[in-house]
This record gives structure tokens, sequence and C-alpha cells, in this order.
């Protein structure tokens, strides 16, 4: 009975840390919308400096906003890799 218990407390603490740290995952890397980042936001994901991200600004000021997150991939100097380490921290918002 007593090893039923144990298991039992193993299991409701596993469940537990399962439903309450993906949320504190989501808070430490927050999305970050391409169409609406500042730069300084921007050179927040992984291989975009300052340059970069200014680069990303200038390119959707002259061309519009980005339609799909995969629109990333039109600016100089962002190739697969960089979209790749990315692509589950841009999200696009059309307004």
């Amino acid at each position: 009975m007593r090893k039923l218990r144990s298991i039992f407390r193993l299991m409701a603490i596993i469940v537990i840390i399962g439903v309450c740290l993906p949320p504190l995952w989501a808070e430490d890397n927050p999305k970050i919308d391409i169409n609406t980042a500042s730069a300084e936001e921007l050179a927040q994901l992984k291989g975009i400096g300052q340059k970069k991200a200014a680069v990303i600004v200038e390119f959707r000021e002259t061309n519009g906003p980005f339609l799909l997150p995969e629109d990333l991939l039109k600016v100089p100097g962002i190739g697969p890799k960089t979209f790749e380490a990315n692509k589950d921290r841009i999200t696009v918002e059309i307004e």
C-alpha cells in the first residue's frame, strides 16, 4: 500500500510539472511579431544582431508587412538556418 501511494504521489508531481512548466517556458521566449517588432526586439532572435534587425525593419517599411513567417527569408542576410532557429519564436499579425 505504501509503495502504491509513493507511485501515486510521483505521478501527481509529474502531472503538475507537466502542466506548470510549459507556460513558464513560454514567458522566457515570447513570440515576436516581425510586422510590429522594433529593431531591439528583433535583435533578441538567434543570429539576428542590431544590423540584421535594422535591415528587417527597413525591408518591412519598404515592402510592406510580412504575410507569412517564411517571408522573413526574403530579407537580405536572412537564410534558412536563421529562419529555422527562430521559426517557433516569430509570428505574423496582419492588421
